[in-house]
């Protein structure tokens, strides 16, 4: 049996699966907001709840958390819950938990979960493109999730966004403070910035709404909503000129925009080199449960 956590700013979820993925027990509590040692508490908690539910003891545990993880330390950075910068939650988890704990970033984990039984299914290279309230990512390749030296793998919301047009430099500010990057085009509040910059207006309709409003005919939203995907086709051209993956699986809340998968590929396909484009692009299958999904996944370090 595997269990997995997904340690987000509001709630910890937690699921145990056996080894065909097939769910065996699931439960969810409030993250005890800036309180570290109440987080692991409530891990090790929640942790004997699915056990007992399931009636079987895990051999190992995986985390996914917002930020960065050191791959060597599993210490997190850049991550929006700031109680958790700097501490060695792995090691801290092991003890509390008296087993082996894998941790990794919650996008990875959720290209992780789409890899293995969801939407990549069978496929080689995967990547996950997560369209949230942030941009994020990860890069499976035979269901091994490649977080790379500086374990940034798969981070494309912190590149510049590709082949940029006059009106579009230097761009709006990223997250991380540089101009231009992707996340900042193509998040859910960047969609929804860049409508109201284009209206001249200061608080404007949120990213579902203009699309709402584009589907319902109404021109402004409508263009603003194909500036959204000409930038997510550029974007997803760079990731196959360097990856090349069998398939990209978009997750978050901007992933359950329908005509996506029918605009995007076409936008896609004007900037991949070449004479072929076969990369699918698909909606994940696990929805909001990816990330602890993957994160049942993954496999500790020896």
């Amino acid at each position: 049996m595997r269990i997995g956590f997904d340690y987000g700013g509001t709630k910890i979820a937690g699921v145990a699966l056996d080894d065909q993925g097939v769910k065996l027990a699931s439960g969810r509590v409030p993250t005890p907001y800036n309180d570290y040692d109440g987080g692991v508490r409530a891990i090790r908690g929640l942790m004997q709840q699915l056990e007992v539910e399931a009636g079987a003891v895990s051999e190992s545990v995986g985390i996914g958390v917002p930020g960065s993880v050191d791959r060597d330390t599993g210490r997190v950075t850049l991550g929006n819950s700031l109680w958790l910068h700097g501490r060695d939650l792995r090691g801290d988890l092991r003890v509390a938990l008296d087993r082996p704990v894998a941790i990794a970033n919650d996008a990875n984990c959720f290209a992780l979960s789409e890899a293995v039984d969801g939407a990549g299914a069978g496929a080689k290279v995967v990547f996950g493109a997560i369209l949230g309230t942030g941009v994020g990512g990860g890069v499976v390749v035979d269901q091994q999730l490649i977080e790379g030296v500086n374990a940034v793998g798969g981070e494309w919301g912190h590149i510049p966004l590709p082949s940029p047009m006059d009106d579009e430099r230097p761009g709006p500010l990223c997250s991380c403070g540089v101009p231009g990057h992707v996340e900042a085009w193509l998040s859910g509040p960047s969609l929804a910035a860049d409508h109201a910059r284009s209206q001249g207006i200061e608080d404007g309709p949120t990213a579902p709404e203009i699309i709402a409003l584009a589907d319902a005919g109404d021109a402004a939203a409508a263009n603003t909503v194909a500036r959204f995907e000409d930038r997510l086709g550029r974007s997803l051209a760079t990731i196959i000129n360097f990856l090349d993956p069998d398939v990209i699986v978009l997750g978050g809340g901007l992933s359950n925009v329908a005509r996506f998968y029918e605009t995007v590929p076409p936008r896609i396909e004007a900037h991949v080199f070449g004479d072929k484009f076969n990369t699918r692009l698909v909606q994940n299958v696990h929805g909001d449960s990816s990330g602890v999904r993957g994160a049942a996944w993954l496999t500790p370090r020896s």
